[in-house]
């Protein structure tokens, strides 16, 4: 039973973790980003900007599974961590590189523009997560 325990307090511990980084990261993202998704998404009920902030929280999530995965220590989980938050900014950076006032077209609810920004979030939260290391 000592042994439920521990990993019970390892499983609250990496949870609050991944909650906390969860929130950085909207307060991050939703900084760096042209657009405003919580007004987009609560007064304008914008299917596009939920689209895109969804699978931009997606995909550090995923990024952030990884890291918990394979880190052994939270130390360890909090560098990967940020390193996660890094990589779906730089990937951000890159969707509107190719695509030229993407977020105009999220604020006027373009569809595409927000299911390219969401693949490239997703995309980038596999790959960072199969490439972190213990």
């Amino acid at each position: 039973m000592p042994d439920f325990f521990s990993g019970l307090v390892a499983f609250a511990v990496y949870f609050a973790g991944a909650i906390g980084f969860c929130a950085a990261y909207c307060i991050v993202y939703t900084r760096v980003t042209r657009h405003d998704e919580f007004s987009l998404i609560v007064n304008q009920q914008s299917a596009s900007a939920s689209v895109a902030f969804g699978g931009s929280l997606l995909g550090f999530a995923v990024a952030l599974a990884g890291a918990i995965h394979h880190t052994g220590s939270v130390p360890e989980f909090v560098i990967w961590g940020l390193v996660a938050l890094a990589t779906q900014i730089v990937a951000y950076g890159l969707a509107r590189l190719a695509y030229p006032g993407l977020s105009r077209a999220i604020d006027e609810n373009v569809l595409a523009a927000a299911i390219w920004v969401a693949a490239v979030s997703v995309s980038a939260g596999l790959l960072s997560a199969a490439c972190m290391s213990p």
